[in-house]
């Protein structure tokens, strides 16, 4: 049986402290990973791709959070394409290919982080261009047209953002450039800036629009609810998903924290603190995988336009296989 090797336990009995309660826990993690591998990558992959394929068919029926949605959509299709290799991968294959240092492992690690700066900014945009929506409906500032140009520049910042690690990465084979290499590459300055740049940031904007679209629901008059204002089902779709996208990655950007503060004190920890930590690290990213299977259900049961455009899309494939048919019989009966 393949078990899951991204969870470790290096707690042989170190320092006295007993071994079977990590132990234990190593086990139901590895239980936990193998069942999101088997029902929830299917799952994600799935949804993601229904809700990308039927509004991506239908593009002048997309809205402004129907974009958003699908590029949060492309950014979890990303995320279940890496679940393997990050819940499988680095224990199972224990070499050089796997090494912290290694190609493989930076091309994971540059992936896995530019599809959580979209995850979460598209998350954190959508509830900024919502309130904008909501305050100045007839302004055409939150419009389909200009966020398709705001994902594009998401994706660009996102891979902008994970050139440092590819940086390093090279600067690390280059043997002339040894020492300014070794000045350059601080991980507790990464994990820093990543827990800046792609947590507080959106976290904090993301906040500010709730805040702000609750201010405008309250001071609502029932002539403004009734001017062609969003319906309640699409606010609670935008308040679920920035509850479940950031409820889901916030344990990931904590363990971050947690190694920042310990790397800046500069103490030596033992092997229970270690093993304590690893194990809070490997949870964190399985929940921040599982995030690229949750928000599509989300979509798919709180949006009231998605089974309609799901419907057209079924039919328009339908139509597609049956289009040949009625060709074939009409030269049979020519020919008769």
């Amino acid at each position: 049986m393949l078990t899951p090797a991204m969870w470790s336990c290096p707690l042989n009995g170190t320092g006295g402290e007993d071994p079977l309660p990590c132990l234990h826990l190593q086990r139901a993690l590895s239980a936990l990973s193998l069942l999101y591998l088997l029902s929830g990558v299917p799952l994600g992959l799935g949804y993601n791709a229904l809700l990308l394929l039927a509004n991506l068919h239908d593009p002048g029926g997309m809205t402004m959070p129907d974009v958003y949605f699908a590029n949060m959509a492309a950014a979890g299709l990303l995320l279940c394409a890496l679940a393997p290799a990050h819940l499988l991968g680095p224990g199972a294959a224990g070499g050089a290919a796997w090494d912290p240092g290694s190609e493989v492992h930076v091309s994971l690690l540059v992936l896995f982080n530019v599809a959580a700066l979209v995850t979460l900014y598209s998350t954190a945009l959508l509830g900024l261009d919502c309130y904008i929506e909501r305050a100045l409906p007839r302004t055409y500032m939150s419009s389909v047209y200009n966020t398709r140009h705001v994902c594009g520049f998401v994706w660009g910042g996102a891979l902008l953002a994970g050139f440092s690690s590819l940086l390093f990465h090279i600067c690390s084979h280059v043997a002339a450039r040894l020492v300014e290499c070794s000045r350059m590459r601080d991980a507790a300055a990464d994990d820093a800036i990543t827990l800046l740049v792609g947590y507080l940031v959106p976290g904090l904007a993301a906040l500010y629009a709730l805040a702000l679209l609750a201010r405008v629901r309250k001071e609502d008059t029932p002539l403004d609810r009734d001017a062609g204002r969003p319906d309640p089902s699409a606010h609670r779709l935008l308040v679920a998903t920035v509850c479940a996208q950031f409820g889901l990655w916030t344990p990931h950007y904590l363990t971050l924290l947690g190694r920042t503060v310990l790397a800046a004190r500069g103490k030596a920890l033992d092997g229970h603190h270690v093993g304590t930590l690893l194990l809070a690290k490997d949870l964190s990213k399985f929940l921040a995988f599982a995030s690229s299977a949750v928000v599509p259900v989300l979509y798919r049961h709180l949006d009231r336009n998605f089974p309609g455009k799901l419907r057209r899309l079924m039919k328009k494939l339908r139509r597609g296989h049956q289009s040949c048919s009625p060709d074939q019989a009409g030269v049979q009966s020519v020919t008769a």
